[in-house]
Order: C-alpha cells, then sequence, then structure tokens
C-alpha cells in the first residue's frame, strides 16, 4: 500500500561503503603497528553536527592508544585553515 503512494523508509541501504574497483585504495598504514603508548600515535577525525540554522564541522586530534582528545575544534564552514589549525 505505502509503495503504491511513493512512501518509503530512509535509510542506509545496503552495500553502501563498498568502494569501487578503478578508484585507488590507501593502504592502512597502522596494520601491523602494536601501539604501546600514549603520543604514539595521534589521528585526526572531521564530523558535521546538524543544527536548526544548518550544519556546524568539529574536528577532533585523538590519541589512539587511550582514547584522549588531544583538541578539537568547532567551525561553521569547513576549510583548510579550520583543520590545520586544530592540528597545532
Amino acid at each position: 500500500m505505502y509503495r503504491e503512494l511513493g512512501i518509503q523508509a530512509i535509510y542506509p541501504r545496503p552495500h553502501t561503503s563498498i568502494g569501487r574497483k578503478e578508484h585507488f585504495k590507501f593502504p592502512y598504514l597502522l596494520k601491523n603497528l602494536k601501539i604501546e603508548y600514549s603520543d604514539q600515535v595521534w589521528s585526526i577525525d572531521i564530523t558535521y553536527i546538524k543544527l536548526p540554522g544548518g550544519f556546524v564541522y568539529l574536528t577532533a586530534v585523538v590519541d589512539l592508544y587511550n582514547r584522549y582528545i588531544i583538541s578539537w575544534q568547532l567551525s561553521r564552514t569547513l576549510d583548510s585553515y579550520f583543520c590545520v589549525d586544530t592540528s597545532l
């Protein structure tokens, strides 16, 4: 009945994260590295947060050993200066 009306749920479909064979796949450089102490490996993560007036972007630098947030910053625009400034 709902399909006849053109109504359907919106949710992630299966296989949405499968890459294409023609695209270059970067190697995971930490694959065989045993992380044994703090400050050995840091990671950066960029995500967005939806607000009523639009989006803000959150960038965080994380210590992978103990999952400690080293630095974070919010911005209304996603530009390179914002990302570099977070990591300093």
